[in-house]
């Protein structure tokens, strides 16, 4: 017999209850291509017509993203390319009750136009008691090149040689800065600027004075800066990039700029990330003195800049509700760390696996907290299992230490102990 006459029609196996549902979670379009596929595969004699369903089933996507959950086990809390901070269950929850219609920019009591987003924004304040005004934009850049725009386009920016940084894939500060008209007033040098320095630089000219906290990387012996305290003196706007968006003083990290500490002593506007230690969403925080906030909202290009009400909803959440993830694996007590370790090494160890607890040591990553070291507890296990382990389901991300596939265990919460075995124990096994 002809093989063609043995296909099952499309429509008919699109009438499948299974993929009628998979087609509400998928769309048409994405289940229509794997019954074509499977049709494909019976024309070619590989499987059986009445296994057209099952086989369309078994290629469809788990998600209807492209975007797979990992398990980050690198040892690094606030993994740039494994999206960084890792959300609260208070800020899922926020964003699905976002996903309809909301009343973002709506009074309810009303029925008219109200502030978009006061419900984050106002979270914000209560939490950085120190600003006169918040506003939120998409990205700690965009935050940078709003404030550039509005308060120093046509004029100078007066910035220390040594906080010219690179933020990442090639961006580079100097460069959003000029991108917005204003011109950069370089002082001081790589390893020692002044308040003589800055002093010098300023005059009528002058925009605002940015500091810019080395975020990503750290120099070290014969420095020397100016404080926030000292360039508040100067009779113009101080603008503080304090990058990794600590809102207040965090004990475990005693040398990381926060914004309260900022505000207080005396910064006009401070600019950081919601994504990193604030552990929430992507997104740019700007908390200053209302007059200077208010500049900046009411620009033109904060229309462009702004955030949609998903990433709203999970700020609010992520400011008001209990410990995040970030600061619950900041927290983590290392002897728990060890004994977590030790246990899933020793499951691992009884089926066979090649597994062993060891010490190790986490950093926050993410362009925060430089050059600090946060001890920790890891598996250990043979480095041929990295590869399979990304490749699995979940995908598992480690790192190559010592000749060694080591799992930190520091940004993984304990009741994914237990998928992680699975997973080592299937990628072990393939």
């Amino acid at each position: 017999m002809d093989p063609r006459r043995r296909v099952p029609r499309t429509d008919v196996v699109l009438a499948d209850p299974r993929l009628v549902k998979a087609m509400e979670r998928l769309g048409h379009a994405t289940v229509k291509d794997a019954v074509l596929a499977a049709q494909q595969r019976v024309r070619q004699g590989e499987i059986e017509p009445e296994d057209v369903a099952d086989e369309a089933l078994t290629a469809l996507p788990r998600h209807a993203t492209s975007l797979r959950p990992v398990i980050n086990m690198t040892g690094v809390l606030l993994h740039t390319n494994l999206g960084r901070a890792a959300l609260s269950p208070a800020a899922i929850e926020a964003m699905a009750v976002a996903a309809g219609p909301t009343d973002v920019e709506f009074d309810l009591a009303t029925g008219a136009r109200s502030r978009r987003g006061r419900g984050a924004l106002d979270a914000l304040a209560r939490a950085v008691p120190a600003a006169g005004d918040v506003h939120v934009v998409n990205n700690n850049a965009a935050a940078l090149v709003l404030a550039a725009t509005a308060l120093a386009s046509g004029r100078e920016i007066v910035i220390s040689r040594g906080e010219l940084v690179e933020i990442g894939d090639g961006f580079r500060i100097p460069d959003l800065l000029v991108s917005t008209g204003a011109r950069l007033r370089e002082v001081g040098m790589t390893n020692r600027t002044t308040l003589a320095d800055y002093r010098a630089a300023v005059g009528p000219e002058t925009g605002f004075v940015l500091k810019v906290h080395p975020s990503n990387f750290r120099i070290e012996g014969f420095t020397g800066s100016a404080g926030v305290e000292e360039l508040a003196g100067l009779g113009v706007p101080v603008v503080a990039d304090i990058g990794s968006g600590l809102l207040e003083r965090e004990p475990s990290l005693p040398d990381e700029p926060d914004a309260t500490t900022m505000l207080e002593a005396g910064a006009h506007l401070v600019t950081a990330s919601g994504d990193k230690l604030l552990g929430g969403p992507q997104a740019g925080l700007m908390l200053g003195r209302h007059d200077i906030v208010e500049r900046c909202r009411r620009h033109p290009l904060a229309r462009a800049l702004r955030v949609g009400k998903v990433t709203l909803a999970a700020l609010e959440a992520s400011v008001r509700g209990p410990a995040t993830p970030v600061h619950q694996a900041l927290r983590a007590d290392v002897t728990a760390l060890c004994a977590r370790a030790e246990a899933l090494a020793a499951t691992l160890a009884e089926a066979g696996a090649d597994a062993r607890a060891v010490r190790a040591e986490a950093t926050v990553g993410g362009g925060a907290a430089p050059g600090v070291c946060l001890p920790s507890a890891a598996v250990s296990l043979p480095e041929r299992l990295a590869v399979p382990l990304r490749e699995g389901d979940p995908p598992v991300v480690g790192r190559v230490e010592g000749g060694r596939l080591l799992l930190d265990l520091r940004a993984v919460p304990p009741e994914q102990d237990e998928e992680v075995a699975r997973a080592v124990l299937a990628a072990v096994g393939g």
